[in-house]
């Protein structure tokens, strides 16, 4: 594979051992810490390159033996299929390791859910599907926390906010972006009908003020009475805030704390991920025009998956996958099966376009 050539492995290699040296020569400052990021980076690249480099140059020796025949012949056909098979898999796994990183894979994200086509069984929906999150989450050591919430009349919630921390959610949950469809009977149908029903995510990498610089004169900032059922007022004190970002349009209200302080703070931190990720979306476009159709593009304009209680189903429509399992998936850890399907599908379209530009 071209993406895998020799000469290309060197050059790795290389460029690690000029790191090694810079950063044992008494660099200090921003360039140490530049070069060491690239360092640790690169550092389990080099070594796999390394290996699988000292494979190749067994596989030759191996091949020179069985050419001159006799004893060492035969033990080299033996030791061959067996280094071929471990050549497979370092070529494998250094491949996925070559892939380009998104920067954002790292992050802790933003999860929203709104209620869509449906009335009161879209927001039941998607007080399912923030429930399936939670448990998804909890199954991969992740802390959940409640930003906001909007609960529907008769259960669910019209619109939910939430932060979801830990170890990389961010490279994994990236693929739940999309429209959610449910086809079941409401419990309130009395005659038996399946409803269709929907509900949107949207998966939000978190940021910080360094990722995103947010003028202060680019910010109109109302504050109002919290509401509660009904539009009654539930504060006596002016704690509500509502953002409105003049450049792009872009509106955050916050009303769940007390605190006037609290409710600014949680409405720029929804406000800085909406927007990082407008601009991510803008980059991705001027990129590739394609890309944007592709898994993990956040275009949320699609139905991606939909969840048929009937018939006990799940399919991801991206992928035409379908599992007959649609309570355990709910239930949160057999999401990771589809989730596991997108992140492998999502990596071989990654190669497939590495490996053409390498060629």
């Amino acid at each position: 594979m071209s993406i895998l050539k020799p000469e290309r492995l060197h050059r790795l290699i290389d460029r690690f051992k000029i790191l090694e040296a810079q950063l044992s020569g008494g660099t200090e400052g921003e360039a140490f810490v530049r070069l060491s990021r690239e360092y640790a980076e690169l550092e389990p690249v080099a070594k796999s390159a390394q290996t699988l480099l000292a494979a190749y140059d067994e596989r030759d020796s191996l091949a020179e033996m069985i050419a001159g025949g006799g004893e060492l012949a035969e033990m080299a056909e033996i030791e061959g299929p067996l280094l071929n098979s471990k050549i497979d898999e370092l070529e494998k796994h250094l491949r996925l390791m070559l892939l380009p990183k998104d920067a954002a894979d790292s992050r802790n994200v933003i999860l929203e859910i709104r209620a869509g086509t449906g009335g009161d069984e879209a927001a039941i929906f998607a007080g399912d599907l923030f429930r399936m999150y939670q448990r998804y989450a909890s199954f991969k050591g992740w802390r959940v926390e409640m930003i906001s919430a909007s609960e529907g009349e008769h259960g669910g919630y019209k619109e939910i906010i939430a932060n979801i921390s830990g170890s990389g959610p961010y490279a994994l949950l990236k693929f739940e972006s999309g429209v959610h469809r449910v086809q079941r009977v409401p419990a309130t149908e009395t005659q038996g009908r399946i409803h269709t029903s929907a509900a949107t995510v949207a998966v939000l990498p978190e940021v910080e003020d360094v990722d995103i610089h947010i003028e202060d004169k680019d910010l109109r900032i109302d504050v109002f009475r919290s509401s509660g059922p009904g539009g009654q007022s539930v504060n006596t004190t002016d704690s509500a805030v509502r953002i409105t970002h003049l450049p792009t349009g872009v509106v955050v209200s916050q009303q769940d704390e007390k605190s006037q302080h609290k409710n600014k703070a949680k409405a720029m931190q929804i406000l800085r991920a909406r927007l990082y990720d407008r601009e991510r979306e803008r980059l991705d476009a001027e990129r590739s025009a394609e890309r944007r159709g592709q898994i993990g593009s956040g275009d949320r304009s699609e139905r991606i998956r939909t969840y048929n209680f009937p018939q006990g189903r799940v399919t991801d429509h991206r992928i035409n996958l379908t599992l007959y399992k649609l309570d355990a998936v709910i239930e949160g850890p057999a999401l990771e099966e589809l989730v596991q399907a997108l992140v492998q599908e999502h990596q071989a379209e990654l190669l497939a376009r590495v490996e053409a530009d390498a060629s």
